[in-house]
């Protein structure tokens, strides 16, 4: 907003007017609108301005009226800039009409149904002329909130938050935008609502899903989205997916059958590492189920209930999480990194197989591995072949896990070591580095990856001849390179690691 005021320079005003009810404009922009000496407003080439409509009773009559009329909306045009460039040649051509008044000493109105700054054409005005001249911005009731008044439902609550989607998004963003939404609106309908509809199924959210057609208008229309028609729907309309707050009754838990397993991946660390899937179906679920340090990783939602454990009884964890979903809940099994790699999805999935769970669904949902983040974090030791190992010897003896430390040895594989080290098992990282030594040479490159994306995270590369033991912890995860992997020092002293994707010929 500019407050200074040039004598004999006219004042810009962008005037928001709610969402069509003419009794929903604020008493600031009916006042406004009656004492403008210009109002302007948008319309398409058939001349009729809904936002005219809604200000008609507070126009005196006096006003000189700028009817600013799209040259397009969504048809072709041979303009050589296409779509984008007929617009902003009218979007120029617009300002300069309504700069002549300025200029002339003459306040300008522009009218905008809804918000001047929410999806408004008014923006289009205030970019280009704002900085010239004294300009105020009127706010007005959005869409999102009529919506809501309508549905009478919260969007948010507690620490929900809500996401506003263009319909105009390809589909793939809209379905990953919507998964991963507490609460959410989408705009912009009309000839979007067959991939919006396609998108809110993919993500789950169908049913969850009301739609809000022409709120505080004529012809207003609210139901759920799943029982509209498409060829039904106009611009003016919103999907709205509400609130996930628990409402004050209790609610029971679901005695159809529909209950489900899912296993979600969360990555290596806090919520940067969340898919948009796997935030949704968390948000989706009644129950979470997982260790503890993984479980408050996740955060907490009302009405949600958690049910932390040891780390080392994943299958009575996998069977916990199987009981309630076949009593009707929908959990969430908490992995830590991907919930397929050494985590708990095989767990889940060895016992759902069993009689007593095999008509339970269950869905794995992926990743970020540890490995990736820590190759991440050094440049690229993982651009070529590698093999993935345990050294953990908890569920498999020592002599497997040698012997295929040796084998992935003599075929010069790059090598990813999970579970290293813990306070129980002191002396795996020794008896793996003294194992390779016989196959690498002392300088090969290592990456000590510890903690990645977490509050400790520290990513060390060493030479494998130097790996020390005794910095290696249950937390840490190794990258070993092969006789290829390079460490190369850059600018400012930063070594980065990386192998190469072409193999020397024999």
């Amino acid at each position: 907003m500019t407050d200074r005021q040039t004598p004999g320079v006219g004042r810009l005003y962008g005037v928001g007017l709610g969402p069509g009810d003419p009794s929903l404009v604020t008493v600031r922009a009916a006042e406004l609108i009656g004492k403008a000496d210009v109002v302007a407003y948008h319309s398409a080439r058939h001349g009729r301005s809904i936002a005219r409509s809604i200000a008609e009773r507070y126009l005196t009559g006096g006003q000189v009226e700028e009817k600013l009329v799209y040259p397009i909306t969504v048809e072709t045009t041979d303009h050589p800039g296409g779509y984008r460039g007929a617009l902003d040649d009218f979007y120029e051509e617009a300002a300069a009409r309504l700069a002549a008044h300025l200029d002339a000493g003459r306040d300008v109105v522009v009218l905008a149904e809804g918000d001047p700054l929410f999806y408004g054409s008014y923006q289009h005005m205030h970019k280009r002329l704002a900085h010239r001249y004294p300009t105020e911005v009127v706010p007005g009731v959005t869409s999102v909130s009529a919506a809501a008044a309508r549905l009478g439902q919260p969007l948010t609550e507690a620490e929900e938050t809500l996401t506003v989607i263009p319909g105009t998004l390809p589909e793939e963003e809209l379905t990953a935008r919507i998964a991963a939404a507490d609460s959410a609106v989408i705009m912009k309908l009309g000839r979007t609502f067959p991939a919006v509809r396609r998108a809110l199924e993919r993500a789950g959210r169908l049913d969850d899903a009301q739609y809000v057609e022409r709120a505080f208008m004529d012809g207003e229309r609210i139901l759920p989205l799943a029982e509209v028609e498409g060829e039904t729907v106009p611009y003016f309309s919103v999907a709205v997916l509400p609130s996930k707050v628990a409402p004050l009754e209790p609610v029971e838990r679901r005695t159809d059958g529909a209950g489900a397993v899912a296993v979600i991946g969360t990555g290596p660390a806090g919520p940067l590492w969340l898919t948009p899937e796997a935030r949704g179906v968390l948000a989706e679920a009644t129950d979470l189920v997982g260790y503890t340090t993984y479980l408050d990783r996740v955060p907490e939602r009302p009405g949600q209930r958690r049910h932390a454990s040891d780390n080392k009884v994943e299958s009575e964890r996998a069977e916990y999480a199987l009981e309630l979903a076949r009593r009707g809940h929908r959990v969430a099994v908490v992995s830590s990194g991907d919930p397929g790699v050494f985590a708990m999805a095989t767990a889940v999935l060895e016992v759902a197989c069993e009689e007593a769970y095999r008509d339970v669904p269950v869905r794995i949902v992926p990743g970020m591995t540890a490995a990736h983040a820590a190759a991440s974090r050094a440049g690229a030791p993982l651009g070529h072949d590698y093999a993935v190992v345990s050294l953990s010897d908890r569920l498999k003896p020592w002599d497997v896990v040698a012997r295929r430390l040796r084998a992935a040895a003599e075929a010069d594989l790059v090598l990813a070591l999970y579970n290293p080290g813990s306070k129980s098992r002191t002396t795996q990282v020794a008896l793996a580095r003294d194992l390779l030594l016989e196959y690498r040479a002392p300088e090969t490159p290592v990456v000590m990856a510890r903690d990645v994306g977490g509050p400790t995270e520290r990513v060390r590369i060493v030479r494998l001849g130097e790996l020390d033991p005794a910095l290696v912890d249950m937390r840490t995860i190794l990258l070993i390179g092969s006789s290829q992997t390079q460490a190369v020092e850059r600018g400012g002293g930063v070594e980065v690691v990386w192998t190469p994707r072409r193999y020397p010929e024999s």
